[in-house]
């Protein structure tokens, strides 16, 4: 059976090259779709593109509906037939404009990848996810052993995700010189850190408590004074392997080196929860942590957007919309209350109003534009 076609792995190169070079998507994003279209050649069986047809789209449809996820056993979930066959969608979309392609592949067949509209609703509704309590990350870090300079980097990663709400692959790339004691900040600079959008931004340290910050300004010191580490040298340096006596592979200390992704990150935060009695929440869940506590914490619209902004958003309303939903139980407690309302300070209120209507109206101009 026919593994490749040689004319379609030349389009897809073109296309590959255009969602990155003219459409600026990153390379996961590129290889998401890559994923998606091999999925649809090896149902087709390799056929050419050029021989594509609305009940192929539509067989496929059926085919992908009857697949299981192969870690869970369970049917493939709405959401991923929906981004699958969307990626799909557009590919054919494009293909249908290149030449060669043109007079062989109708540009509205391409339509027959589309699911139900019910199917669509199930799968971008907005689902509440599970984010750990500040009191249960301090846990965490409290029941981490912090002996040896791995044990030390490991605890200091989890106090400053906190700290800091950096996502996993900015953290992976940052450098010593992006810290700075003095100013209690971390400038997440985009020539070097893996920020989302490649966004330039400053983060001053969240005020989640002074032994949490002292736990990371302590890691930087060691780093710094005891091992002469300079600023080029990585924030949290990946773990250093060798070989024992029976040749397997056993870490010894710290790598002068960066890690090439954010998975030991990750396995970093599983095995600390896990250790600690809790359940495993990944370093991203941080940051709706973070914006929960600075609900409660923030008394003006200026300190919730300074708030926002520390976690790299430039508009508030990113926060709030995907971050900002009140917890189902908090939401219960608010409508509880309402029973009983006190009075309400309109002048405060007056002032969230405004701000709130102000980010719309510029909303609305960027959709405009």
């Amino acid at each position: 059976m026919t593994k490749y076609n040689a004319n379609n792995e030349r389009i897809k190169r073109q296309y590959f090259t255009f969602l990155k070079e003219a459409k600026r998507q990153n390379e996961s994003s590129v290889d998401a779709v890559a994923k998606a279209i091999s999925r649809f050649e090896a149902y087709n069986k390799h056929r050419d593109f050029k021989a594509f047809h609305f009940q192929q789209a539509v067989g496929f449809k059926q085919h992908l509906g009857r697949q299981t996820n192969q870690q869970t056993g369970k049917p493939i979930s709405k959401a991923t037939l929906h981004s699958t066959l969307g990626q799909l969608k557009t590919f054919f979309q494009w293909l249908a404009m290149q030449p060669g392609y043109k007079s062989r592949i109708n540009y509205s067949d391409s339509e027959y990848f589309n699911l139900s509209e019910k199917d669509v609703r199930i799968a971008t509704a907005k689902r509440p996810t599970a984010e750990p309590t500040v009191e249960q990350i301090k846990h965490v870090i409290r029941a981490m052993p912090y002996q040896t300079d791995i044990e030390r980097r490991n605890r200091a990663l989890i106090a400053f995700t906190l700290a800091t709400g950096a996502r996993d692959s900015a953290i992976a790339s940052m450098k010593l010189q992006h810290i700075d004691l003095v100013g209690n900040s971390v400038f997440q600079d985009a020539r070097e850190v893996k920020t989302k959008f490649s966004k330039t931004f400053t983060t001053y340290f969240f005020p989640v408590g002074d032994e949490i910050l002292e736990i990371f300004l302590d890691w930087v010191r060691y780093l710094k004074d005891e091992l002469l580490w300079g600023n080029d040298d990585p924030l949290f340096p990946k773990t250093h392997v060798t070989v024992s006596e029976n040749r397997g592979f056993v870490a010894s200390g710290l790598a002068r080196a960066h890690w090439s992704n954010a998975t030991p990150i990750r396995t970093i935060f599983r095995e600390s929860f896990e250790s600690a009695g809790l359940p495993y929440f990944n370093p991203h869940s941080f940051r709706k942590t973070l914006v929960n506590f600075g609900q409660q914490l923030c008394q003006t619209p200026e300190q919730f957007k300074a708030w926002s902004q520390n976690l790299g958003h430039e508009d508030v309303l990113t926060t709030l919309y995907s971050y900002g939903e009140v917890q189902q139980s908090r939401q219960g407690e608010i409508i509880q209350a309402l029973k009983n309302p006190q009075k309400i300070n309109s002048q405060g209120a007056d002032v969230i109003a405004h701000a709130v209507i102000q980010a719309l109206k510029i909303h609305q101009m960027d959709f405009s534009i």
